[in-house]
């Protein structure tokens, strides 16, 4: 028996290698403006043609390498970033497993021109599928050139398998922000096919991230410091009333890296909680510093998942420290009360102490004293002004007590009556006001609360669900959901013939998007304006929308096309692909009936009418249940007894 296990030829393996650490045109970036920054850059210039697939050059003023140290660069398992096992769990650096280079030369056409300080001449090396073509002395800047072309040239299906330029460019950016927020302190500029992306110039954090995403984030920010043993936390924390459903940015870095952390995003909502609806998000970002032996960073091939030796005391630590800036910069709503038509009632203002009382009295009064004018003892009035007081009070007792006895008398003489029960007359009065109702408005039917409206040959229960009978029984269709079955069937019509009709706006409303997403915006450009959108770029990421789609009067253009961009980027895929349906429901979610809604004869009827031509009426574009029947035989089981 012949043997069957050999060794693979190192092109092979090192594109096997080059599987794991280069995906896409943004993984190459991400390793060379990592080494660049490792390698002490204050500068770096990232140049990108059609989205990296055609050629990506990174340059930097950084400490350069030798000869010998650029050659042996590209070798696996090659890295001045540790010497010993030990080093992996006290890692400063970025990178470290010595992959990246090898991988990126498995897989592309590179060419490398590097000089350090303390050397007049640089080196060049140009390297193809792993295979060194030629090395040479040049004069070149002090740092690093890297240019790499035609990426997985020599792997068809891996270059088959990118996905569109938009798309890759909106990974790049987005790899570029991670890097670039997390190193304010040194400048970076990117130019894809010859225009300026970013232009970044060293500054404070708080600058970079306005420079980032744009100076309208300045407000919505608070700042979060907290120093422990454990841990340090600092950076930013959305405003509440900043939440949003999409679009937030949301970062989490920790020894300068860059990380997804899924326990340590749920102790920031937790400090958000009753503050913000259900299902919003907050921009954050926060910058944790540890000590390297407490984590691990080699868990994920991308590095992007870090294990911490006390999650759950940092999990503590993160949500108090919010909730302490949220405090202690009053975000958190106080109680108002509602003072409206409430009287005016004017505080009391003391200017002095008031005076005291003071008491008069009559020192000669004697109440032993008889008067001038005795009391006769006959009944009869008195003469003075007391006495006829006194006669006035006498005569009225008596005939207030005489007329209760007469009263006393007539009521000895009356047969006695038995008293009725308050419950009797309650009933009767019931009785008599619910046998014989007034007769109920003509849209309403009665049921003991006016719950069901009744319009011709529909009901419209609870401003939801609209009822109609059936030959199987009762049909009960949610408003809504039918609305937007119906509007995804015209807007998707609308789109593939190019026929959507744009209403301009009085004023043009400006978006400002950061480049990442203005990367996106440009590519669906075209089927923005297929479906009535007009926009205009401003240059910097700012966009004017001229004119919005016939029908949608009323909603915030700018937050429909943010929508729309957010949804587009959430997908995953190629974004052209699916853009129709994208913008297809998301304008049919924004524009159709909210529930509550009440609907007369005539738009029922023709919203039922609408629905039954649609090709799938019983179904949202996304899966959700339009319409449901209750069928005759249970009906009845309801009333057997």
């Amino acid at each position: 028996m012949s043997d069957i296990i050999h060794l693979l030829p190192d092109s092979v393996a090192n594109q096997i290698a080059a599987g794991e650490v280069i995906q896409r045109p943004a993984s190459v970036i991400k390793e060379l403006v990592e080494n660049a920054i490792d390698a002490d850059a204050r500068s770096i210039h990232v140049l990108v043609t059609d989205a990296g697939k055609t050629a990506i050059q990174v340059i930097d003023d950084g400490k350069g390498m030798s000869a010998t140290d650029a050659r042996l660069s590209f070798e696996r398992h090659a890295t001045s970033k540790i010497r010993e096992a030990a080093d992996l769990f006290a890692l400063r650096t970025m990178g470290f497993r010595g992959e990246a280079l090898a991988s990126i030369a498995a897989v592309a056409q590179v060419e490398l021109k590097t000089r350090p300080e303390n050397e007049e001449l640089g080196t060049k090396i140009v390297i193809a599928g792993s295979h060194v073509e030629s090395q040479e002395a040049v004069s070149c800047p002090r740092g690093s050139n890297f240019s790499i072309n035609n990426l997985f040239f020599n792997i068809p299906a891996r270059r088959k398998f990118l996905k569109a330029n938009s798309t890759e460019l909106s990974n790049i950016l987005t790899e570029f922000e991670r890097i670039a927020l997390v190193h304010p302190e040194v400048a970076f500029s990117l130019y894809s096919n010859d225009s300026e992306l970013f232009n970044l110039q060293p500054a404070n954090l708080r600058q970079r991230i306005l420079a980032i995403f744009g100076k309208k984030l300045n407000q919505q920010l608070l700042t979060v410091e907290v120093n422990t043993t454990m841990v340090q936390v600092s950076g930013f924390v959305a405003k509440p009333e900043t939440a949003r459903k999409k679009g937030a940015h949301q970062y989490f870095f920790v020894n300068g890296r860059y990380m997804r952390h899924p326990y340590f995003h749920k102790a920031v909502m937790d400090a958000y909680e009753h503050l913000i609806p259900t299902g919003e998000q907050l921009s954050y970002f926060l910058y944790f510093e540890v000590d390297p032996g407490n984590i691990d960073v080699n868990i994920h091939p991308t590095k992007t998942e870090i294990k911490f030796e006390n999650e759950q005391a940092i999990w503590q630590i993160l949500s108090a420290s919010i909730k302490e800036s949220l405090g202690k910069f009053n975000a958190v709503p106080s109680i108002d009360f509602d003072t409206e038509d409430m009287p005016y009632i004017p505080s009391f203002e003391q200017e002095g102490l008031p005076p005291p009382p003071t008491v008069h009295y009559n020192s000669d009064f004697n109440p032993f004293k008889p008067s001038s004018d005795a009391y006769r003892g006959d009944g009869d009035s008195m003469s003075s002004s007391g006495g006829s007081s006194y006669s006035r009070s006498k005569v009225d007792w008596e005939d207030l007590y005489g007329g209760l006895e007469k009263a006393s008398k007539l009521n000895r003489l009356q047969p006695e009556q038995p008293e009725e029960p308050l419950f009797e007359t309650t009933f009767q009065a019931s009785f008599e006001t619910t046998t014989e109702p007034e007769a109920p408005a003509a849209t309403t039917l009665y049921t003991g609360e006016p719950v069901v409206e009744k319009s011709g040959q529909h009901l419209q229960f609870k401003g939801r669900f609209i009822l109609t009978s059936v030959k199987s029984g009762l049909m009960l269709i949610d408003q809504h959901r039918a609305h937007i079955r119906v509007l995804y069937d015209r807007y998707t019509i609308q789109l593939s013939q190019k026929q959507g009709v744009s209403q301009g706006v009085l004023f043009p409303e400006i978006l400002q998007l950061p480049a990442s997403e203005a990367a996106v915006l440009e590519s669906i450009m075209n089927e923005l304006a297929a479906v009535g959108f007009d926009l205009s770029n401003l240059g910097g990421g700012s966009y004017a929308i001229n004119g919005i789609p016939s029908g949608v009067e009323g909603l915030n253009p700018v937050e429909l096309v943010r929508s729309m961009l957010h949804t587009a980027m959430e997908r995953g895929n190629d974004v052209k692909d699916e853009i129709q349906h994208i913008l297809a429901l998301t304008l049919a979610r924004a524009t159709a009936i909210v529930y509550g809604q009440v609907l007369s004869n005539e738009e029922m009827n023709r919203l039922v009418d609408d629905l039954f031509a649609c090709a799938a009426p019983n179904y949202t574009p996304d899966g959700k249940t339009v319409l449901s029947t209750i069928k005759e035989d249970e009906i009845e089981k309801l009333f057997k007894n």
